[in-house]
């Protein structure tokens, strides 16, 4: 009996559908699993930047120890500022100014960047002249503009004055028979170290990252589109991994010359290449951290988006780009776990 091409077609097609790997799989170990445009954009941001591990297992007392010190004013020649007047725990930690005074209201000539998530970035400060928080800590209590302290010994004999720091080191670093230290209890790197514990527990947590973690309903559709235009424009030339940014250093006016007398890197390195070389800011909790750029020229996230496509990218970004990279930027600010 002959039969027709539709019958035929209803016959073989089933057969057909069948003999095919499903979406997804892998049917002989060759086929590369099929992934949705989400996971191909979640590959640009994944992993964190690779920053210096801590020096100890934080223990609570240990973190307990290097809250007091981030909040002791006791730390500087007025006793009028701590690590917290300018890195606040209440303000996604810094303090919403192009320049933050310093002991008797001496001013420094960059603004502070945040102290969260800090030290999973691969160096310190704009200039990068810190490998850690644990080395950056005590560098602003031994600078004029800071803390305005002279040296690390001064900073041991304050806390040894102080109630209460003796026993609370002691708690902290636990001796040991034939302990290397010789039985001191406060030392400067142990004021690092604890400092540093404290910092590390300083993580936010925000839409984005669960939308990194695999949640496709943590972003709202307009930042969706704010991702897309963020990726399609060249920004993750720079700010990638799950810090958006804080991974890589990088010249201001890569594209378009920017006048600065900030010579930015070049400042530790001294070599030419490193000048207007700076540190790519992290864009965590960003809608939260005005003013924006090193030194907190410029007062919106809006003006500094299409500061940077111009002067970075060499592109003239539109209202409408900047406002959707804005509203991406927003799924950045998250709460302190």
């Amino acid at each position: 009996m002959k039969r027709s091409p539709l019958r035929l077609l209803a016959l073989v097609l089933p057969a057909l559908i069948l003999s095919l790997p499903a979406c997804g799989t892998k049917d002989d170990g060759l086929t590369p699993v099929t992934e949705s445009p989400g996971d191909a954009l979640r590959s640009q941001f994944a992993g964190w930047p690779v920053g210096p591990d801590a020096p100890t297992v934080a223990s609570e007392e240990l973190v307990a120890l290097g809250e007091r010190l981030y909040h002791d004013k006791a730390l500087s020649a007025g006793r009028d500022i701590s690590c917290a007047s300018c890195h606040s725990i209440d303000n996604f930690g810094q303090d919403n100014k192009a320049f933050s005074p310093g002991t008797g209201d001496r001013m420094g000539g960059r603004s502070t960047p945040s102290s969260f998530n800090a030290f999973r970035q691969i160096a310190q400060f704009w200039d990068g002249r810190a490998a850690s928080v644990e080395e950056q800590s005590t560098m602003p209590m031994l600078t004029d503009v800071e803390h305005g302290l002279t040296s690390e010994q001064q900073i041991v004999e304050i806390l040894r004055q102080e109630r209460g720091y003796d026993t609370a080191f002691e708690s902290a670093f636990p001796q040991s028979p034939g302990d290397v230290m010789g039985g001191d209890t406060i030392t400067p790197d142990r004021v690092r170290t604890a400092i540093g514990a404290f910092e590390r527990t300083l993580i936010t947590h925000s839409p984005f990252d669960a939308w990194v973690e695999g949640d496709d309903g943590a972003l709202t559709p307009k930042q969706k589109n704010g991702l897309q235009t963020f990726v399609s424009v060249g920004c993750t030339a720079c700010h990638s991994t799950r810090s958006v940014g804080g991974h890589m250093f990088q010249k201001l006016g890569l594209v378009v010359p920017v006048e600065s007398e900030d010579q930015g890197r070049f400042e530790v390195t001294g070599k030419d290449s490193d000048r207007q070389v700076f540190k790519v800011p992290s864009l965590l909790n960003v809608t939260e951290t005005a003013p924006y750029m090193h030194d907190g020229s410029i007062a919106t996230l809006a003006e500094t988006v299409r500061h940077m496509g111009e002067v970075q990218l060499g592109q003239d970004l539109d209202a409408a780009q900047v406002q959707s990279i804005v509203s991406f930027l927003g799924a950045l600010k998250g709460e302190l776990q």
